[in-house]
């Protein structure tokens, strides 16, 4: 696939990515087996993650978790009033989005005390081991410790596409808007009135400026990482685009932030004109 060959102008070590078009054809670029850092795309392990304990009845998006009134809903939705890290609430619940580490750690830290065992054992049993990503291991926090290659990250983008281990509903949930309309920012990009956001990913929106393209459609859901790494998925054009770097976001935040929509917005175009090959 043309557009793919962007990421080779990118100012990383090393870069590996991959498209999935409509059809499910998939176009890589790299080493697709190369293992690196997600960072805080482990979000989006964490909040599936969790819509399977809910479906196995092990935990409820609604159940009280963290402070008062705060419901394993708004962990994962980022609207707990938690900080970026630490413990002691910055906000009201349900007041605005302040995207948290320590909202996801907490929503994490809940499914291990009530499975019974390590959240990231709970996470390999039910999500990682059916999927067969085997090559992706959680180290630290469920937040943002994830290691993982371009070859398992699409598996999890197939289950995300045609979901397995969870139903209809939740998984329609996932990337479905919570507590809509309120006020956030995502960190590194931009403040917005409207930050709308899924359980455990973003989601586009009418965002400007945004880390997605001009032409992603609203309804793009997905997350970027810390350690350089994207992935989104745009139910719209049924197109999922990935890519993995070895750079931290903020030593090329200001290219990452042109040259990412460039990759989303050439990607959408040529799966459009029906031209991407492998």
């Amino acid at each position: 696939m043309k557009a793919l060959q962007l990421t080779a102008r990118w100012p990383v070590p090393n870069v590996a990515a991959a498209v999935v078009l409509p059809d499910g054809t998939v176009a890589t670029t790299g080493d697709t087996q190369r293992s690196f850092r997600l960072a805080s795309i482990s979000k989006m392990l964490v909040g599936w993650t969790l819509l399977v304990a809910c479906e196995e009845g092990t935990m409820h998006l609604d159940q009280p978790l963290g402070r008062p009134e705060c419901t394993l809903r708004h962990l994962l939705a980022h609207a707990g009033g938690y900080p970026f890290d630490g413990p002691e609430p910055i906000s009201r619940v349900g007041a605005r989005r302040i995207y948290s580490n320590t909202g996801i750690e907490l929503a994490a830290a809940a499914l291990a005390e009530a499975a019974g065992m390590p959240f990231a054992d709970y996470q390999h049993e039910a999500v990682l081991l059916p999927l067969r990503m085997t090559s992706t291991v959680l180290r630290g926090s469920p937040a943002w410790g994830v290691h993982s290659t371009v070859a398992d990250l699409l598996r999890f983008v197939t289950e995300l596409r045609r979901p397995t281990l969870v139903g209809a509903a939740s998984a329609e949930a996932f990337c479905t808007v919570q507590f809509p309309g309120l006020p956030g920012v995502v960190p590194g990009v931009g403040r917005y009135r409207d930050c709308p956001w899924g359980l455990g990913t973003e989601i586009r929106g009418h965002k400007q400026p945004h880390w997605t393209g001009t032409s992603n459609s609203p309804a793009t859901y997905g997350h970027f990482g810390g350690a350089g790494t994207l992935l989104w998925v745009d139910p719209g054009a049924s197109v999922a685009c990935l890519a993995l770097t070895d750079r931290l976001f903020d030593e090329w935040a200001a290219e990452a932030l042109q040259l990412w929509p460039q990759l989303a917005d050439a990607v959408l175009a040529e799966a459009v004109l029906g031209g991407a090959t492998r």
